[in-house]
């Protein structure tokens, strides 16, 4: 089973893709570190609501978009 962190981190990935935005540039407009970007899509670590936050701003998408989707993920395994 797939732990939501990992989820988490896949969704971010392709979110971040669809949207054309590198990790740098997304660690650049959501104000925080590019190897943290990498940390979350890899599953290695989890956002604070903060972050969440800070990383939806950046991608002009809604928090609970993100979540709703990871939320669906999970309904799956």
């Amino acid at each position: 089973m797939k732990k939501s962190e990992e989820i988490f981190g896949k969704i971010l990935k392709k979110i971040r893709a669809e949207k054309g935005f590198s990790q740098e540039k997304l660690a650049l407009e959501a104000d925080l570190d590019r190897t943290f970007i990498s940390l979350l899509e890899r599953g290695l670590r989890q956002p604070s609501l903060n972050t969440l936050l800070q990383i939806s701003k950046a991608l002009d998408t809604k928090a609970s978009e993100i979540v709703a989707q990871v939320e669906i993920e999970l309904s799956k395994v």
